[in-house]
């Protein structure tokens, strides 16, 4: 995989420096054109005619080269962005991701099981798959990792699939969305474009253009002496005076303008890349379709949104502006123009900017199928076992040194998993939370085969006391033990549970546990509960549902050894002393 990436790399690179060779020469020619105007102005001072000619030439090619480096200056931007692209994904290769967006403010310990699985944060599992390159785009791939549905996984997979195989076009979406400086919020954009009322008059285009006829009329009338050219002064003050009056309500349409055009700017870019690409997944597909309205691609919308802007934005030189409006109403004519579009199209807009921050977000799982060739999609199934799984792992922990488990449970069933400190039981836990999140937003999983019967997730595996809410430690875990009994009263839910009760003394902490674990028994729920507490596992003695498996340790040449590996029954070896007389605390 990482040859792929220095392959990318090297390519971009090669083009980026004859890009620059390109608009280095475009350079010294515009410099060329422009001095050579000049001279020609200059030489042929006298002779009226040839000084138009030689201006109306130069100012064109001027145009020209400089569209023609603009062009290329975006070219640039755009090979610089993918070459950070593929040096990104060539350093998290390596394992080098901490650097990145790590979502804390996406962190909730209320959720059903993001913050005990280290969804969010240093460390995360956002922050080794985030490649988003829009503020929606990111929030969109956080609300697929928390929002727990089960619906239509295998169309999921399919997207991913397809998108996953699309890399180029990955990257080139990616980099198109993050050369996007948006100064002003997506939302507050939509804001305005949604709520935006009316300032001027539905007549005031058409006015506009009659008035631009006349000052056509007076233009060629004054050329040729048909008339008086103080005719054409005074439409020009008239016009002036105009638009002076309307200069309070242009100035509001002008400055949200300002704060969107460079938006739209980019984002229509976004879309052709969207429109112009070939999808065969059903997801991918209706998506795509949302495209099109009124026989206009949206991408055209927003392009000729973006020249209106643009317009309005003319304003800006004052000599431009003055003889604009005093001649054309410009000002009038543009702003109008922004409204007329608002009107016809600020129902769809956020749906397209809600398009674009779902192929952003869809970009970052397939990017993560691309980079994990090794994972595999579980089988969705519809039999009684919930999970069926050979070497499942963690999916951030480096294959070199990720030691898998094979697992299976079957549904509303439980796992009583007792071990030693540090043997592996809550990572294992986590283990299988992760996987079972992953599964159900399409993702591949970490294992070699996996069979599953899709299922909600839950987890209470790390509470803790707040002393702004008042909270002790084991009200705060009675609190989500709560949530958990109150969440799967309706529908089954797969729980993760570790050290339940830990608040509490060690003879209430195994009464009050070993009712709590019958209360879940007697729910549609299936799960894992992690322990110390081996008395709990004679629960499996009355209930067939209840199985015990353990992770074992050993003192080895007077080390601590552990093979994280699961086993079926109790756990036997305990280690707490063993550690503090090996910190020579005791």
């Amino acid at each position: 995989m990482i040859e792929y990436y220095q392959n990318n790399k090297l390519k971009h690179e090669e083009l980026l420096q004859k890009t620059q060779y390109q608009l280095n020469w475009l350079s010294a020619i515009r410099f060329i054109i422009f001095c050579s105007t000049f001279v020609s102005i200059y030489l042929f001072w006298n002779n009226k005619n040839t000084i138009i000619a030689c201006s109306m030439l130069g100012i064109i090619l001027f145009a020209f080269f400089l569209n023609k480096y603009l062009n290329l200056t975006h070219k640039k931007k755009l090979l610089q962005k993918l070459i950070n692209i593929n040096c990104t994904e060539i350093e998290i290769i390596k394992g080098n991701y901490f650097h990145l967006d790590n979502g804390e403010e996406f962190i909730d310990p209320t959720h059903f099981y993001s913050h005990d699985i280290d969804l969010f944060g240093s460390d995360s599992f956002f922050q080794f798959i985030n490649r988003t390159a829009t503020k929606k785009g990111k929030s969109n791939l956080s609300k697929l990792l928390t929002d727990n549905t089960i619906d239509s996984i295998k169309q999921k997979q399919e997207a991913i699939e397809e998108l996953s195989e699309k890399s180029d076009w990955r990257q080139l979406f990616s980099a198109t969305a993050s050369i996007i400086e948006i100064t002003t919020p997506v939302d507050t954009i939509l804001e305005w474009i949604e709520k935006h009322k009316a300032l001027f008059s539905k007549k005031t285009i058409p006015i506009s253009n009659v008035f631009s006829l006349i000052t056509l009329v007076l233009v060629i009338g004054s050329y040729f002496n048909l008339l008086d050219i103080n005719y054409l002064f005074a439409w020009f003050f008239l016009g002036v005076i105009v638009s002076g009056l309307y200069v309070k309500k242009v100035n509001i349409i002008h400055k949200k303008a300002t704060e969107t055009t460079a938006t739209f700017h980019q984002y229509y870019k976004i879309l052709e890349l969207i429109e112009k690409e070939q999808f065969h997944s059903n997801l991918l597909k209706n998506e795509q379709k949302k495209l099109h309205q009124k026989n206009q691609k949206a991408s055209d919308i927003f392009k000729a949104f973006a020249k209106i802007l643009d317009a309005l934005d003319q304003r800006n030189n004052i000599i431009i502006a003055l003889v604009r409006n005093g001649l054309f109403l410009s000002d009038m004519k543009q702003a109008s123009k922004i409204e007329t579009w608002i009107s016809e199209y600020k129902n769809i807009t956020r749906e397209w900017f809600d398009l674009i921050s779902f192929f952003d977000a869809q970009n970052s799982l397939a990017n993560f199928k691309f980079n994990h060739s090794d994972f595999v999609f579980p089988e969705i199934t519809n039999i009684e076992t919930v999970i069926k799984a050979t070497n499942l792992g963690h999916p951030l922990i480096h294959k070199s040194k990720r030691i898998s488990n094979d697992c299976s449970i079957d549904s509303q069933s439980f796992f009583i998993i007792t071990g030693s400190n540090m043997a592996g039981k809550s990572t294992f836990l986590r283990t299988v939370a992760l996987n079972i999140m992953m599964a159900n937003i399409g993702l591949p999983i970490c294992a070699d085969t996996m069979k599953y019967k899709p299922i909600k997730l839950i987890t209470s595996m790390r509470t803790a006391d707040s002393l702004t809410d008042n909270t002790s430690y084991f009200f705060a875990e009675i609190k989500r033990l709560k949530f958990v009994i109150d969440t799967i009263k309706n529908e089954p839910y797969f729980i993760l549970l570790d050290e339940i009760l830990k608040g509490t003394n060690s003879v209430d902490k195994a009464n009050g546990s070993h009712q709590f674990i019958e209360k879940l028994i007697d729910s549609k729920a299936t799960g894992m509960i992690a322990t110390h507490d081996i008395s709990l596992c004679s629960i499996a003695n009355t209930h067939s549902e209840i199985k015990n498996y353990y992770f074992d340790s050993e003192i080895i040449d007077n080390e601590l050894v552990f093979d994280y590996q699961l086993k079926n029954g109790i756990c036997k070896n305990m280690n707490a002393s063993f550690l503090l007389k090996k910190m020579e605390i005791i």
